[in-house]
């Protein structure tokens, strides 16, 4: 790969971040609907969202933090893993990867209601 070409996969990269990290929300509050977490992943998702997340992004939705509703779930991990602006990135040892997709399956099954 040439010399010019990997500034401009970091810059759209980054563009496609900023993009999805800044999503409205696109649903309605999530007010007495309860997720199913008979499935031990998600509720395992559930507990770790609540300890990690639950502060900056209330439900899934906006709060200090931009809502996560509306992400694909590779980027809910990579911008978990690497931070972006006032998110925190969380080490391999904090959140391992099993621990993030757990998450992210969470927000898949909270998005669905």
């Amino acid at each position: 790969m040439s010399i010019r070409i990997k500034p401009l996969l970091l810059c759209l990269l980054c563009a496609a971040l900023c993009l999805f990290s800044c999503a409205v929300r696109k649903s309605e509050p999530h007010t007495g609907r309860v997720v199913d977490v008979s499935d031990s992943r998600v509720q395992h998702g559930q507990e770790l969202f609540n300890k990690w997340c639950q502060k900056c992004h209330p439900a899934g939705e906006a709060g200090l933090g931009p809502s996560v509703m509306s992400k694909p779930g590779f980027l809910t991990r990579f911008q978990a893993r690497h931070g972006m602006g006032a998110m925190p990135a969380f080490s391999k040892k904090q959140l391992p990867k099993k621990d993030l997709k757990d998450i992210a399956l969470y927000l898949r099954k909270l998005n669905h209601l």
